[in-house]
């Protein structure tokens, strides 16, 4: 079957490297993708609504950890990457790539409206030739039935005039390991064209490029990368409480697991999920799955068990406190160590750090917070009453001041023989005093 004329226009764009890429988002993976696909040899026009994001994307400053203000003077310099809050641009890109927040309802149902208006905005600036793809996380059917669906509405139809994909987005902030071009890139198509173009595109910017067969199935490879993560934490979690009611470690059970070179994957449990993906993406299968009358029990259970972390952590303190220092948590102040969902980054979306302030707070405590990373709480979805507040100078006198120090994050820049030897009781979440050789009757695991 022949191949429509702006399958064949943009194909040669694509080869010869002279397609212009648009990414929509420029947050923790527009952005490192955006640079990414620069470095290959594209020319990128980077979009976002918020214009102090292109104030300091122009001023050569980045705010993403992945990019190197270095590394994104470069690509301006060279003009290969431009930052604009202007989607008039979007008509003069022959790839547009949208990555945008795909967050929760307060009913944990499935919020499209960033991805809907993104669409809506493409739409108006939508010619032939153009490859539109989605990156943000989402149920099986989205590119299909939601964006293609809205992109249609100008009369071009996909697969002929202009063409559809998904790729899964698959950052890790922090990992030193592995980078956008570096980490394998699962990608498909609406039709055989627009999988082609989708191998040709990518394959130019990112080392190795997986195909499958359609866009719910890429949309379903990352919800199941996702799902497989919750349910294993959530399962160490529940066995983290289940043996410390029989006085077992369960880090050192897990340490002493993971010797068997099959058949076991370690797993590590926490206060409580955080980062964007883990404690969302798994709620879009269980709103799919309502459609097909089918229950989703252990993803369910997972987020239920996972939800509950901060909860139990701050019984333990509380415990911890009566126990030790003979004090109520109502009367205690107490120092949460690490604001972001993970070590070594700055990152805070859905950290449960936010969950175990609120909660101490519930019950009376007072809570403050120290993380090298995170200067002041940010205005959230969630946690609309804690923005503003700085994290606190972390010193000696800093550290006895407080009844407790409760470790959420366990930052690699955080001088922990110091809070040994100055708090009074540490409760680590984390098992870090223990990796790190350090011991006292005053460290309590939860």
């Amino acid at each position: 079957m022949p191949r429509s004329p702006a399958y064949d226009a943009l194909s040669r764009k694509i080869e010869a490297r002279t397609a212009r890429a648009g990414v929509i988002g420029l947050g923790y993976v527009g952005l490192p993708l955006a640079i990414a696909i620069a470095r290959s040899g594209f020319a990128v026009t980077g979009f976002d609504i918020d214009p102090a994001k292109v104030v300091s994307l122009d001023a050569k400053r980045s705010y993403i950890d992945a990019v190197t203000s270095g590394d994104l003077a470069l690509a301006i310099d060279e003009k290969r990457f431009s930052p604009t809050t202007d989607f008039g641009e979007l008509a003069g890109c022959d790839v547009i790539i949208i990555c945008v927040p795909t967050p929760l309802t307060r009913h944990r149902d499935p919020d499209l409206s960033f991805v809907e208006a993104t669409a809506r905005s493409i739409a108006v600036h939508l010619r032939s030739g153009q490859l539109v793809v989605l990156e943000s996380t989402t149920y099986p059917g989205t590119t299909d039935d939601v964006v293609k669906v809205i992109l249609e509405t100008t009369g071009l139809k996909s697969g002929t005039d202009f063409f559809v994909g998904f790729s899964p987005e698959r950052e890790d902030p922090g990992n030193q390991h592995f980078n956008t071009a570096t980490i394998p890139k699962i990608v498909a198509g609406d039709g055989a064209d627009a999988l082609s173009l989708m191998v040709g595109f990518y394959s130019a910017a990112v080392k190795t490029v997986v195909p499958v067969s359609s866009n719910a199935t890429a949309e379903a490879v990352k919800l199941t990368e996702n799902i497989f993560r919750s349910v294993n934490i959530a399962l160490v979690n529940e066995l983290k409480t289940v043996y410390a009611a029989m006085g077992i470690d369960v880090w050192e059970v897990i340490d002493a697991a993971k010797t068997k070179p099959f058949g076991y994957m370690p797993f590590y449990p926490g206060p409580g999920l955080g980062g964007h993906c883990i404690p969302i993406d798994p709620f879009y299968l269980t709103w799919k799955s309502r459609e097909y009358e089918l229950p989703t029990r252990f993803i369910e259970l997972a987020g239920e068990i996972n939800s509950a972390m901060p909860r139990y952590v701050v019984a333990k303190l509380a415990e911890a406190l009566d126990m030790r220092a003979g004090k109520a948590l109502s009367r205690s102040r107490v120092l949460v160590l690490g604001l972001a969902y993970k070590k070594n980054v700055a990152d805070i979306r859905e950290s449960p750090s936010l969950r175990l302030i609120e909660v101490i707070e519930e019950r009376g405590g007072k809570a403050d917070y120290h993380d090298p990373l995170v200067g002041e709480i940010p205005s959230t979805r969630e946690y609309q009453h804690l923005k503003g507040r700085a994290s606190v100078d972390l010193t000696p006198e800093t550290i006895a001041s407080y009844d407790a120090i409760l470790v959420a994050t366990d930052h690699d820049q955080l001088d922990y023989a110091a809070i040994t030897r100055n708090a009074p009781l540490i409760v680590d979440t984390r098992n870090v005093f223990a990796r790190l050789g350090l011991a006292g009757d005053h460290i309590i695991k939860a």
